[in-house]
């Protein structure tokens, strides 16, 4: 049976998703950016929440743990990280699978954000959910981790299928799309960034995107065949280094 997964916008540019395994009804939430919003939903929908599913200790996605746990009894999951700000009820890590009803998230060690981001793969239905590490045309600022161990997590996330949907945590796209073209003019590149605008302008999400697509048009993931005098993690480096600083 399928997972259900609930995409909602809130805090400044934050999704919120809810989850649902279709057969058993257990429910959860992926982060905690903001508890009254996701209870809100969860309400709306008419949804009651297990468990709380944290890939990094970001108080935009943990922030809301205590909040949601009080109001409904959650267990909390993520990893030893999320210890700083908040209790974990089960600490995983990577290979570590989360059962949801029938559904299996399995754990993927994707850290260079944080040092210890992990991501949930739902393989059966082709859904990933990546929190800051990969975004639509862009990826998350290193704030702890390296160059090469961010490289070594989206090329994790890339050997994932292609039409696996990633949902990520952040409405970031526009801009990440006018860093692309200042680093890549590929057709494919273009074409995206055309659509990304007119989807921002008219109000649309960017988000959930796919492995294909950000594999076509991700200038991260795309480091190597931009820099091909570099090494893959070097030329992610570089990409990052130029984003880091860039203005457009």
């Amino acid at each position: 049976m399928p997972l259900t997964v609930r995409q909602f916008a809130c805090l400044e540019d934050n999704y919120g998703f809810l989850v649902r395994d279709d057969e058993t009804g257990v429910c959860a939430c992926i982060d905690t950016p903001d508890a009254d919003a996701i209870l809100r939903e969860a309400k709306a929908a008419g949804w009651t929440l297990s468990f709380i599913l944290n890939t990094h200790w970001h108080p935009d996605h943990a922030g809301g743990n205590a909040a949601i746990k009080a109001a409904t009894g959650a267990v909390i999951i993520g990893p030893a990280e999320v210890e700083k700000i908040a209790p974990v009820d089960r600490i995983v890590k990577d290979g570590d699978v989360v059962s949801l009803g029938v559904t299996r998230l399995a754990v993927m060690d994707v850290g260079g954000h944080t040092s210890g981001h992990i991501a949930y793969h739902d393989a059966i239905d082709a859904i990933a959910f990546v929190g800051d590490t990969l975004f639509a045309m862009g990826c998350g600022r290193l704030f702890e981790g390296t160059p090469e161990q961010m490289w070594d997590s989206l090329e994790s996330l890339a050997r994932l299928p292609d039409g696996t949907t990633v949902y990520c945590a952040h409405e970031y796209t526009a801009a990440n799309a006018r860093f692309a073209l200042s680093v890549d003019q590929a057709a494919a590149v273009r074409t995206r960034a055309e659509a990304i605008f007119a989807a921002r302008a008219a109000g649309r999400p960017t988000v959930p995107t796919s492995i294909g697509l950000e594999k076509a048009t991700n200038p991260f993931l795309r480091a190597p065949l931009l820099r091909p005098d570099l090494s893959p993690a070097r030329a992610f480096a570089e990409i990052r280094a130029a984003k880091d600083v860039f203005k457009g």
